[in-house]
């Protein structure tokens, strides 16, 4: 990554943070609300963190999911353990197609599963259809 101290959104409030490139791996925690920057874990995007999240300098990846498709359930668990494996130094994200209809019009989304990858507000890499753990850590790292 080429900034040394990228932006990092709150999974529980929000907030903006700057953390030392060398110290994301140190569980750095928010400095406005005190929670942990890093769980381990996907955040849920809504429309009201979706662009503090995507605006971020460290990337995200989102999974543009809806409940009553198959693929997506099936790729949940999947993504959860990609999660595990690319923090800290991506954030992953989960945001309901049929919640947030206006952010996902505002992409194109038209099949879902569909994974996009953003640094700093602009997409940068997307792909379509369920994967396994394993292949999105490797299309995540091929994009980064």
């Amino acid at each position: 990554m080429e900034n040394r101290m990228p932006t990092v959104a709150c999974p529980k409030c929000s907030s903006v943070n700057r953390v030392p490139q060398e110290r994301l791996t140190d569980n750095p925690n928010c400095g406005r609300c005190g929670a942990a920057l890093f769980e381990g874990r996907p955040v849920a995007l809504t429309a009201a963190n979706f662009d503090r999240h995507a605006n971020a300098e460290l990337p995200l990846l989102v999974d543009f999911w809806a409940d009553w498709c198959g693929p997506c359930k099936v790729m949940a668990p999947q993504f959860e353990a990609a999660a595990r494996s690319l923090e800290p130094h991506f954030r992953l994200g989960k945001l309901d197609t049929e919640v947030e209809q206006q952010i996902a019009g505002r992409y194109g989304i038209r099949g879902i599963p569909t994974m996009i990858l953003f640094r700093a507000g602009r997409e940068i890499a997307r792909t379509s259809g369920a994967m396994s753990a394993a292949q999105i850590v490797q299309w995540v790292r091929a994009q980064a």
